[in-house]
């Protein structure tokens, strides 16, 4: 893809985030897309953003469960930006037809108190670096169609990446702990729609451990000159299955001793 191409595919994803209107698949539009050309469209959505005033206020790491990366045929995460007006207090409603396609994840969020960046950043370094972690809901929505209606050909990775990582919106729960105060690998949530339990899980579904998710996203940060901040919140990657939130829905995840997320869609 030209630098060109990328602009192009930034335009129609943020023209599709204020219409509504899905685009069609970017692998489809050019089928030689590969993972550098995603991240470059992303990058140039991230431009487009601070341009219009939004400000950063962290990063989601997606695709971090064994589950997620078979059904796409990778073997590593991705990862998006957070901006300003992506959050949400929990127990908030979310306006109707403020997203395209809503669904839901349940992930632990760490909550950043010193920069952290570099291709040599051990598990110690992000321990040191986190003021806290905390329950947390993630919005998920999608700018781009989940598959072509004429071929039925899914969307890709590289589309998803493309895409913000499907990034939409972030709910932290109320309660704050320190990062060792829990093993977060045990830290699971109940996840419940409209009352009922739709997904379960644990955190050592990510990556074995979340710890080594923020090890993850620092060190590729690193490979394009980025770094992470102080205050920002890292969405350590999901532990559950997205659940879909059609206008209606109420959410309530249940992390235990951990806290618990409520998010409503109008």
């Amino acid at each position: 893809m030209t630098p060109d191409d990328h602009a192009r595919a930034a335009a129609d994803l943020l023209q599709a985030e204020v219409t509504g209107q899905q685009i069609g698949l970017l692998t489809l539009r050019h089928p030689e897309m590969g993972m550098d050309d995603a991240y470059k469209v992303q990058n140039a959505i991230y431009r487009a953003k601070l341009t219009q005033g939004r400000r950063v206020i962290g990063w989601k790491i997606g695709l971090t469960s064994k589950a997620m990366q078979y059904a796409l045929n990778i073997d590593i995460p991705d990862s998006g930006i957070l901006f300003d007006d992506m959050a949400f207090a929990t127990g908030a409603t979310v306006p109707a037809g403020r997203f395209i396609q809503p669904r839901i994840e349940a992930e632990i969020a760490f909550v950043m108190k010193s920069a952290l960046g570099g291709e040599n950043i051990t598990r110690d370094d992000v321990i040191a670096a986190t003021d806290y972690v905390a329950p947390s809901i993630e919005i998920l929505d999608t700018r781009i169609q989940r598959a072509d209606p004429d071929t039925g050909k899914a969307r890709t990775v590289f589309d998803t990446i493309s895409d913000n990582a499907a990034n939409a919106g972030i709910v932290l729960g109320a309660e704050r702990h320190a990062v060792d105060a829990f093993d977060l690998r045990w830290v699971g949530a109940i996840t419940s729609r409209n009352g009922e339990v739709e997904e379960t899980g644990l955190g050592a579904g990510v990556l074995n451990d979340p710890i080594e998710s923020v090890v993850w996203l620092a060190r590729r940060m690193a490979q394009y000159g980025q770094s992470i901040e102080p205050g920002q919140v890292i969405l350590s990657g999901s532990f559950i299955r997205p659940v879909e939130c059609p206008s209606g829905t109420q959410i309530h995840a249940d992390f235990g001793a951990f806290g618990s997320v409520d998010i409503n869609f109008a």
